[in-house]
Order: structure tokens, then sequence, then C-alpha cells
């Protein structure tokens, strides 16, 4: 699928009635999956955002505006925030199978039909700006609302798309193409503004105006790139708060930003007491924060993720003035499918199992098994972590566990995606017509395609698991063992799915290609589980030949 992100402010955060309409017109159009709605009470602004297909999504943003400009007035409005219009800015976002090219199509499309239908002055920015000093999104927006009266009579001002005249109750917007951009405040244990301020000019990316040797006025960039940032005082919170812009967050990442507001505030003899994320993050950004503050502890990374998560979480101290639900601020969790059987409880999943229907069944199992031999390397990998005498091995051990980590989650998403698959193959073969043959065709490989995937999972778990006994403890051998036993049966439960699936399309290459992959990825997971098992067993005193 091809999905864009589109992130619009508007200029009301006070009434629900009116920012919750607003968002509704976006959802409104089929295609539409609204995320999430942030409003601000001292900012007065929302922070809408939604996802879809691109189409969708250009529609969606264009009913948006439309409801906006019906029901928000800036004539009367106030707020903390800077602002240039009812919709202040509407960025494109890539997701997924879009390109930030692709997105820049899409900003020019809504604008051109915002200037044209609806007669509204619209600026294009980031991405899609048509000229450099137009890029930054402060650069546009300077004086703001009240300085358009003005602005718009001076040629080198004139919008990209509509007319060049002032609308009073609606201003301007602004539409471009961006990356991800993180909406992020940290707070301070202080109620006065002119702290946070301090805080952010020492780590915004554009510092602050300073005295230079001569006398004349300077800027001092701060600690920080890619970030932009202001200090404001929320009576909400009874706390001030650096509000910042992670505008790139390869550059600077939360945990990066975070800190560098920890030391400034420390050297100021203030505290950083926690943070609030406005919006949605990426689940990456979260999980590198997670990592980060383990590591600083002096704990294995290599955890389960919601571990991660929930490092990233206290650590940040998300929660101290909004609550952080993962599954309603982390983007990838909002869109990930439901995931029924992986979900279950042991008893569920065991009895679901042997009741009278055909999933789930052995690709499902094959799946769970591989997963927890891939659980029993990263235990054996993760267990000497904190002891001294593993210290020259840890950083290995470490790698091991994070890998494992991946492999597990990859499987037990696999225990629903073979469900799914069998289920599209049933489906396929309800088709009636010319088309049917395609279908069926189709579904019987991509039912064939995800034990494939498990199957060619297991060698690796195997190794893993190897690894991990040659550098952790004794006492963990036989850990390391059922691992690669688990990871053995996998291969073969998953071999087994693929040739069954396969079994009437044989002779098709692509199907031929796919069950040689299926018989080399088990025996190549034989073969080195059986080289494990042994040595495990004979270093439990067992005899090799009665495996």
């Amino acid at each position: 699928m091809k999905i864009v992100e589109c992130v619009p402010n508007i200029s009301e955060g006070r009434r629900p009635e009116v920012y919750n309409a607003v968002a509704d017109a976006a959802a409104s159009v089929a295609g539409v999956r609204l995320l999430d709605v942030d409003p601000g009470m001292e900012t007065n602004r929302t922070v809408i955002t939604f996802v879809g297909e691109p189409e969708a999504v250009i529609e969606g943003a264009y009913q948006l505006v439309v409801a906006a400009r019906g029901l928000i007035d800036m004539r009367t409005h106030q707020g903390a925030h800077g602002r240039m219009g009812a919709v202040d800015v509407c960025p494109f976002v890539p997701v997924a199978g879009v390109s930030m090219d692709d997105c820049v199509e899409f900003a020019n499309r809504l604008a051109k039909r915002i200037g044209e239908e609806l007669e509204l002055p619209v600026y294009l920015y980031e991405f899609a700006a048509t000229r450099p000093e137009r890029r930054s999104l402060a650069d546009i927006r300077q004086g703001e609302y009240e300085a358009l009266p003005s602005k718009l009579e001076d040629p080198d001002f004139a919008p990209d798309y509509g007319p060049a005249d002032f609308v009073p109750e609606f201003g301007a917007m602004v539409i471009g193409a961006r990356k991800f951009l993180v909406a992020y405040n940290v707070n301070l244990n202080v109620t006065d503004k002119r702290w946070a301020n301090r805080v952010a000019f020492d780590v915004r990316e554009k510092g602050r105006m300073v005295a230079g040797p001569d006398g004349t006025k300077v800027q001092q960039p701060g600690t920080l790139k890619a970030v932009r940032g202001v200090g404001w005082y929320i009576p909400e919170y009874g706390c001030a708060q650096v509000s910042m812009n992670l505008i790139d967050l390869d550059v600077t990442p939360v945990h990066v930003a975070f800190d560098a507001c920890e030391e400034s505030a420390r050297t100021r003899g203030i505290r950083v007491t926690g943070s609030e994320l406005v919006g949605l993050i990426p689940k990456t950004s979260i999980l590198d924060a997670g990592r980060h503050y383990l590591e600083r502890m002096g704990r294995s990374r290599g955890v389960p993720l919601a571990d991660l998560v929930h490092a990233a979480a206290q650590s940040l101290g998300l929660s101290e003035v909004s609550s952080f639900e993962p599954g309603e601020k982390i983007i990838e969790d909002i869109l990930a499918p439901e995931r029924p059987l992986a979900s279950m409880t042991l008893q569920e999943f065991a009895d679901e199992t042997s009741r009278d229907s055909a999933a789930p069944g052995g690709g499902s199992v094959a799946a769970l098994a591989g997963a927890l031999g891939a659980s029993l390397a990263a235990m054996v990998a993760n267990l000497p972590h904190p002891k001294g005498a593993f210290a020259s091995v840890r950083d290995d051990l470490e790698e091991i566990a994070m890998r494992t980590q991946e492999l597990k989650q990859e499987l037990l998403d696999a225990i629903d995606a073979d469900t799914w698959a069998f289920q599209a193959l049933m489906e396929a073969a309800k088709v009636v017509g010319p088309e049917r043959d395609k279908a069926v065709r189709e579904a019987t490989l991509g039912a064939a395609r995800v034990p494939l995937e498990v199957a060619e999972t297991c060698p690796e778990i195997v190794d893993l698991c190897a690894r991990a006994r040659e550098l952790g403890m004794k006492a963990s051998a036989s850990d390391a063992g059922v691992g690669a036993g688990m990871a053995r049966a996998a291969a073969l439960g998953a071999a087994m799915n693929v040739r069954i699936n396969l079994l009437e399309i044989a002779d098709d290459p692509d199907a031929a290609e796919m069950l040689a992959r299926a018989d080399k990825a088990l025996r190549t997971t034989r073969t080195r589980a059986d080289e494990l098992e042994s040595e495990v067993w004979s270093g439990l005193g067992g005899d090799v030949s009665d495996l």
C-alpha cells in the first residue's frame, strides 16, 4: 500500500465542538484514518493527524480546510503558539510506498486547489518550497497573522497559489512536504517562561543573539541541529516548558534533545521533571530512546519491545503532565493490524488450535515454536549481562540478544500472518469466472510465503543459540539446546506447510523455487541443530548415540 501522513495544525484548541468538527471533516472521506486530535488550551491550537492512500488524504485535507474556514475566525484568535491562518500549516509526510517527491506533488495539488477554489493565499515550505527563503516555516510565518495585511502587499511575499489578498477571517496557510516531525516539550520545575527560554536558546539550532567582540549583536548557535525551540508557561500543567520541533530525527533524536535540555537546566540550577509528546512519534524513536537509557544504566538493550518502550517512557517522564499510551502515540502501533492469535494466552492458543477449525494450524504453531527458540537464545545471552566475569564478551552477547528479539517479534507476527494467508486462499477459491485461476495461484503462493519466511529464519536462530551457549553461562547450556530444538521443529513444520500449500502447483516456476528454498532451510537447520544438541547432550553427561 501507499500510505501518506497529513498533519494539519489548526488555530483552535479550546472549543472541542470546533476542532473535533474540523477533524471529522477529514475523517469523513473514505480511506482516511484519523489517528490523533491533540488540542492545547494555552496554545489555542490543535494538531490533527490522519493517514491513508494519497488520493484519500489529499481530499481529506481539502475538506478539513473547508470546514476550518467556516468554523474558525482569526480576527478573534489569541494563543501562545505562532500562527498565520485558521489552518496554519498542513504538511504531507511519507510513511510507506511514497517518496518525498511524491509528497511534494501532493502539496502542490492541494495548494493549487485551495488557491483556486477557495481563493485563499497559500505558501509552500520545506521540501515543497519554491525558493530557498521559503523552506523554513518560521520565516514564512514571521510577524504571524497580524502582519499579513502589509506583507501581502509586498510582491516578494506573493503566495505560491491563490490571490495575494488578505482574508481577515482565515488569514493564510502553509502547505508542504517534510520528514516526520516530532513536537516535543520538556518540562521544568519552574513557572517563569524566561527560564524555559534560556534553556531553549541553549539547545535550539538557531541559538540566541549575543554581543560580539566589537559590541555588535551576533548569532550564537545552540548545541543541537535540526531543532527549533522556544520557552513558555502552561498554567494547566503548572510548569514552564521548552517547546521544541525536532525536524529531523536522524540528526537529533528525542532522547538527545531531552538530555541536552537536562544538561542546560542543571547548569542553571533548575531541573527537568519530565516531557510531553504532542501528536505522534515513530516507533524507532521510542525504541532508540529505550536502548539509550538502558545502556546508560548498564542494562542489556536486548530486551522485548515492550520493555524498550517502558524504559523510554519512564526515562523521558512522558506521563508527567499528560498520559502516554503507546497505542495512541506510536504511529506504527496505531496502524498495526490486530494480532488475535499472538495476543492470546497460552491456554487460549492451545484451546483454539485444538478446535475443529483449519486455522490456526501447523503454520502458526511452527511460527510460535521458532519464536520460543529465539526467546531462549535471547535469555541465554541476557543472563550474564550484569556479571563482571562476562565483561569481555558483554557486547557480543548483547548483539545476540538484540538480534534474537527482532527474530522473535517477526515470528510472533507470522502466527497471525499465516492464518490471514490461509483465509485469503479460501476467499480466492470462491472467485467465479476467468480471474479465478489467477486469484487462486497468487493466494496459493501467498499462503506458502509466510511459512517459507519462518523456515528461512530458523538456521540463524540455531546459530544464535550456539553462539549464546559458547559465550554465556554454563548453567544455561540446556536452554540453548532447547532453543535449537524449537528452531528445528519450526523449520520442519514450516517446510511441511510450504509443501502442502504448493502441492498442486509444484510445476509452477515460482512454486518450484519456493520449495527448493524451504528444503534448503530445513536441511541447514537440521545439520546445525544436530551439532549443537549433540554438544549440549554430551556436556550434560549424556551419550550422543542416544540422540
